[in-house]
């Protein structure tokens, strides 16, 4: 009998799978998360935990409750064990109101992995691997206007400062950008072409780190 491995997604609106279209939720089939789910079959599942507006560590004072930071570690003990976590926020930090740098942001995902990582003493019944995904920058202009700016060159410099976050903390690293981009639409969300390129990146990465 296969053991199943459980796989949790932990993301913002790019894993929760908002349209750029002003479509609000992409169905299941077409999101990344379900799309890798079908990819992998019944011997892995696919645990979608994406939230719209979903910070690394800022508390929001207009959204409210979007700091993952502090919802990471119940989402770990709601659905341990675990095998495998995706790590996929950072987009949501360039808000203007947060006011950090792609630095800061790096050291904040530092914190996050830091945070499941402590969570293998006790929570969790079985160590479980993090695979820590960078996002693909944001485009000179977002539908959310003067929330954001223009933060694009900033967030452009966020993959190699993750990476080097990755390599400290002894975890996997995925490069979204690399192979994937956000809508000239809004400027911050993943079509459903970009979705499928990033199901298949992972998949790939997925069987790497899992075998």
């Amino acid at each position: 009998m296969t053991v199943e491995k459980n796989i949790l997604c932990f993301g913002d609106s790019n894993t929760y799978g908002e349209s750029p279209e002003g479509l609000g939720r992409y169905p299941r089939q077409e999101r990344w998360t379900g799309i890798l789910a079908q990819r992998l079959g019944p011997a892995y599942h696919i645990i979608e935990e994406g939230l719209c507006g979903r910070t690394t560590v800022w508390e929001d004072p207009v959204e409210g409750d979007k700091c993952g930071i502090r919802q990471l570690p119940s989402c770990i003990a709601s659905h341990t064990p675990l095998d495998l976590i995706i790590l996929m926020l950072g987009t949501n930090d360039f808000k203007q109101r947060f006011h950090v740098t792609a630095s800061d942001v790096a050291l904040s995902l530092e914190r996050l992995v830091k945070t499941a990582q402590s969570m293998t003493n006790g929570v969790a019944p079985k160590p479980f691997q993090i695979l820590l995904a960078c996002p693909a920058p944001l485009r000179p202009r977002t539908c959310l206007g003067e929330m954001i700016g223009d933060r694009s060159a900033e967030s452009a410099s966020l993959p190699p400062l993750v990476q080097d976050v990755a390599n400290r903390c002894g975890v996997p690293f995925i490069n979204v950008g690399a192979f994937a981009e956000a809508s000239p639409l809004d400027g911050l969300h993943y079509d459903r072409e970009n979705h499928i390129r990033i199901a298949d990146a992972m998949e790939a990465k997925l069987h790497e780190i899992l075998g």
